[in-house]
């Protein structure tokens, strides 16, 4: 099985630097990186990654808006949000952008972004452990969703 192209951004350069070796330590390839959501939407357009993990709270464009245009304009890259944003309205609004998955940075990643890579990959949607309001939500969209494997 070939390791997905991950193509990453947040507007803190020591995250990226973390997630890529993170990622790159057999989850995948990091393809590219980007601290702001216009050089994203040129970057996804150019590389066409398979996964795209953003935070939602970029400095000319955010993670929402991103993840509307990248619906667009590469459909078949699959978005994950890595955030500090737990509130239910972020959650919805992010799903309802597009994203295929939804993790908090505070969480472990190192446990918690290969459990989001297999689901996403596999075309399920995933909701971090940690994110508040998760059976409301459920509720609400009138689906499961895969989560942390305990």
């Amino acid at each position: 099985m070939t390791k997905p192209r991950i193509l990453l951004a947040d507007d803190h350069p020591e995250l990226l630097s973390a997630l890529r070796g993170l990622l790159e330590d057999g989850l995948g390839e990091v393809v590219g990186m980007v601290t702001d959501g216009q050089p994203l939407i040129e970057a996804a357009i150019r590389l066409e990654p398979d996964i795209i993990i953003l935070d939602i709270s970029m400095p000319t464009m955010n993670g929402l808006d991103a993840t509307r245009a990248l619906q667009a304009c590469v459909p078949q890259s699959k978005v994950i949000v890595l955030t500090v944003h737990r509130e239910p309205v972020y959650v919805t609004l992010a799903f309802k952008a597009g994203a295929r998955g939804y993790l908090l940075k505070r969480t472990s990643l190192y446990t918690e972004l290969p459990q989001a890579l297999q689901h996403v990959l596999a075309g399920d949607r995933y909701l971090g452990h940690g994110v508040g309001e998760r059976e409301a939500w459920e509720r609400a969209e009138g689906e499961n969703l895969s989560t942390r494997v305990s």
